[in-house]
């Protein structure tokens, strides 16, 4: 029975592969991948949520990032969800909640780590996986009073031959494009000035090809 609620989400695997988690020194962390549509590119946003053993909390939407400080009993209200998922049976490293596009990426350092990738509607999971969807909902939609705007120092350049619609624009980042298309390059705050960033893509002309351009903005601790 079990096994009908844990399908792995083999189209996810290849894009949620990272060697690891983003914020390895994080207790909790969650990425969340909406549905790629033009010109916005999921994983390059920034995570969406991560709380640190001293309770700090980052929050990320589609480029920008908040920082904000959660209180002993709000950090042991989401201990207390993540110890709910731990404790569920059977338990798989990939699993479908229901229908739906968007993937999220969890990290439970607690207890020994733990990473899940789970796919589809938190709202339509079956009972038997509600810890997960609840957690996933309240991590995914996180707000707090604390919450203030933080200013990346660092972004992650990556590029890919796409062509989007509209214009283009040269490309000015002090990196080879090259380079870039090969592998992710991190660049500082002050060169990306004046680029998109996180999902939205920025659209580049060199000679006659075109990219599709992204920068993801680092969080404090972040591994590229």
């Amino acid at each position: 029975m079990w096994q009908s609620l844990t399908l792995v989400a083999l189209a996810v695997l290849p894009l949620l592969a990272a060697g690891g988690p983003r914020h390895p020194d994080a207790e909790v962390a969650l990425d969340v991948f909406e549905p790629p549509r033009p010109g916005f590119v999921p994983e390059a946003a920034p995570s969406r949520f991560v709380l640190q053993r001293d309770g700090r909390v980052l929050v990320g939407g589609t480029s920008h990032i908040a920082s904000g400080r959660l209180g002993k009993p709000e950090t042991r209200e989401i201990e207390k969800l993540v110890s709910a998922v731990r404790k569920l049976p059977g338990l798989g490293s990939a699993v479908t909640l229901g229908p739906g596009e968007t993937s999220y990426r969890l990290w439970l350092k607690r207890g020994g780590g733990l990473e899940i990738v789970a796919k589809g509607d938190p709202a339509a999971a079956a009972r038997a996986l509600r810890p997960l969807a609840q957690l996933l909902e309240r991590l995914s939609r996180f707000n707090h009073a604390t919450l203030v705007p933080l200013a990346p120092t660092q972004f992650v350049v990556s590029a890919r031959e796409e062509r989007l619609d509209g214009g283009c624009r040269q490309w000015t980042l002090p990196l080879p494009l090259a380079d870039v298309l090969a592998v992710p390059r991190p660049v500082s705050a002050q060169a990306a000035s004046g680029w998109p960033s996180g999902g939205i893509a920025a659209s580049v002309c060199a000679r006659d090809r075109r990219y599709s351009v992204t920068l993801r903005p680092l969080m404090p601790d972040e591994r590229p």
